[in-house]
């Protein structure tokens, strides 16, 4: 075999007994913890965020090179799949006026609320849709409601909920799009004492936080399963958002840190 291969035996048996350089073994062990990184991401995080975890963790090592390891080892971030619009617009006037104008860094938590709905298919109920609450200074999820119909009481559920648990003696601003049911008698009563908010007609960048983060559930988690019904749905929305992505996943926005470590972060930094 040696003879066909144009090899010689000396040199093949010197070859068994070589030792791995040490940019070969470096290479491995980074490739080991872009591997464990990845997993215990749930298979989430891209180049970018690993990249980070890794240089904070003492591992000094571009983007790039992350980028190049990760499709040597054949695994990347979940993709999109695409965007099913389910905003019923009621209201085009001017009297709607948006006044978070993008301004999406608020100071501190409980200033600003964004609220969005998106749809979930399910094999045998057909489509339920979420409605989430996001706080924009950690992207917190701070309430949502997973619902069988686009019924406006049970959707606006969500902000009775977010109201109780976040309680404040200032006003707080509300963000939304121009659907029915931002615009509706029962959302004004529910929101009153907030300052309401609303993108402008057919601008969905005006809302670009909570519309990304129904981009990202459906990126990082339901596309991976064949959703059976209402009740796998919650299950599912209830394991990403209550277990992984408010006390865990790093975001850019709060430096790397998840949306309940970022207002930890506050409270400590505000009381000193």
């Amino acid at each position: 075999m040696l003879h066909k291969l144009g090899l010689s035996r000396s040199g093949y048996y010197d070859y068994l007994k070589r030792k791995p350089s040490h940019q070969e073994k470096r290479r491995h062990d980074v490739k080991k913890a872009i591997l464990q990184i990845y997993e215990d991401s749930h298979e989430n995080y891209g180049a970018p965020k690993i990249a980070k975890i890794l240089n904070s963790g003492g591992i000094s090592i571009t983007e790039r090179t992350v980028g190049v390891y990760m499709r040597q080892m054949g695994i990347r971030a979940q993709w999109v799949k695409p965007h099913t619009q389910t905003t019923i617009r009621s209201d085009f006037s001017g009297n709607l006026k948006n006044l978070l104008d993008r301004n999406f860094s608020p100071a501190h938590p409980n200033c600003v609320w964004c609220t969005d709905i998106t749809y979930i298919h399910t094999k045998l109920d057909g489509f339920v849709y979420l409605a989430c609450i996001m706080d924009l200074y950690s992207r917190r999820i701070i309430s949502w409601k997973l619902t069988k119909t686009l019924d406006t009481g049970p959707i606006l559920k969500s902000i009775e909920e977010a109201r109780k648990r976040r309680p404040s003696q200032e006003p707080i601003m509300i963000h939304t799009d121009r659907g029915i049911h931002y615009t509706c008698d029962l959302y004004r009563k529910l929101t009153r004492g907030m300052i309401r908010s609303y993108s402008a007609k057919g601008v969905p960048y005006d809302n670009a936080c909570i519309e990304s983060f129904h981009s990202l559930i459906k990126r990082e988690w339901l596309s991976r399963f064949d959703i059976q019904n209402y009740r796998h749905a919650y299950r599912l929305v209830s394991q990403y958002i209550d277990d992984w992505y408010n006390p865990e996943r790093i975001h850019s926005h709060c430096g790397y840190m998840s949306p309940a470590e970022y207002e930890v972060m506050f409270q400590r930094t505000s009381t000193d």
